[in-house]
């Protein structure tokens, strides 16, 4: 005579609950489970009851899972939301970028903020960046913008159209940042604007917007930009 064990050991052998999926899409993404850049299938599954492995009954819908196509763990759709490595590298260049632009646009262009600003944004990966390309692009956003006195903005100016740009850059970006990388974007910002002497009011006003874009808290802003300011040059 089988014992409890064997007979719910031979009732589970019997049926059971089987997950059939179908591939509704494919693309890149960052597997967790990996560690990198991975392609993926996205998976919609259907429930059924099975005896002898035979599927009978439906047991509803499993929902969209995203299955690694090199590992084969399944995750749910929130993974597509983490950018790949790809693209994380194309959002911080761009992030730099466009600290280095708002920070120009707001201080004026003397020639050592240019070339604290083009270095800066080299070394996030744009290599090809030049101080006549940063002028460039500060004349026509400047031109854009206007200005009070030829050397900063206009006081509604930075919140009209530099804010706007640095939060619809920035903000998407600090998601995927640990605090210290956001910290570090706002000190880039600082050096290129203190690379020609102490703060603007439109300079520290735009580093201030920075701050918030990269969600970082009014007093960690204020603590960076102070104790950047007192960094030897």
């Amino acid at each position: 005579m089988r014992s409890a064990k064997g007979q719910r050991a031979l009732r589970r052998g019997l049926y059971g609950i089987r997950t059939a999926w179908d591939a509704v899409g494919d693309g890149e993404f960052f597997c967790q489970d990996c560690g990198g850049d991975r392609n993926y299938r996205r998976l919609t599954g259907r429930r059924r009851l099975t005896v002898l492995g035979v599927p009978l009954l439906r047991r509803g819908d499993a929902g969209l899972v995203v299955e690694c196509a090199d590992c084969g763990a399944h995750s749910g759709t929130e993974a597509l939301e983490h950018p790949t490595t790809t693209r994380f590298s194309s959002m911080l260049r761009e992030a730099v970028h466009t600290v280095a632009l708002a920070v120009l646009a707001s201080g004026g262009t003397p020639r050592t903020a240019l070339e604290a600003a083009a270095c800066t944004v080299r070394e996030a990966g744009l290599a090809d960046c030049s101080e006549d390309q940063l002028l460039t692009v500060v004349e026509v956003l400047t031109a854009d913008i206007g200005h009070d006195d030829g050397v900063g903005a206009t006081a509604g100016a930075c919140g009209a159209a530099l804010a706007i740009e640095l939060h619809e850059v920035l903000t998407p970006l600090a998601r995927h940042l640990v605090p210290a990388g956001r910290e570090s974007v706002l000190l880039q910002g600082a050096r290129i604007a203190l690379a020609d002497g102490p703060y603007g009011a439109a300079e520290r006003e735009v580093l201030t917007t920075v701050g918030r874009a990269l969600r970082l808290c009014p007093e960690d802003t204020a603590r960076l930009l102070t104790a950047a300011a007192r960094m030897p040059s």
